[in-house]
């Protein structure tokens, strides 16, 4: 006797077309993350480069690298499913 709770999915797919949607959204903001990072390289060796200290590489970039990776652990822990029928 199975109860309803208990009920094991054998037939279905651990992910969704949603969830892959949501994987490939989280990579490229992570992508994006690490392009804002990116940058500001000294031309000389006997010259400093004070663009390596701005708000985009210091702060911007790593915020939106983080929140990449929390839209990829969102994609693969929550389970969307296609209809709500059972």
């Amino acid at each position: 006797m199975e109860n309803k709770d208990n009920k094991i999915d054998e037939g279905r797919m651990p992910f969704t077309m949603k969830n892959y949607v949501m994987m490939l959204i989280g990579v490229l903001v992570i992508i994006l993350g690490f392009v804002l990072m990116s940058g500001g390289g000294e031309h000389t060796v006997t010259e400093f480069d004070e663009s390596i200290f701005s708000f985009r590489r210091i702060t911007l970039a790593p915020i939106v690298v983080i929140a990449g990776f929390v839209v990829v652990g969102v994609a693969i822990m929550k389970r969307f499913d296609i209809s709500d029928k059972e």
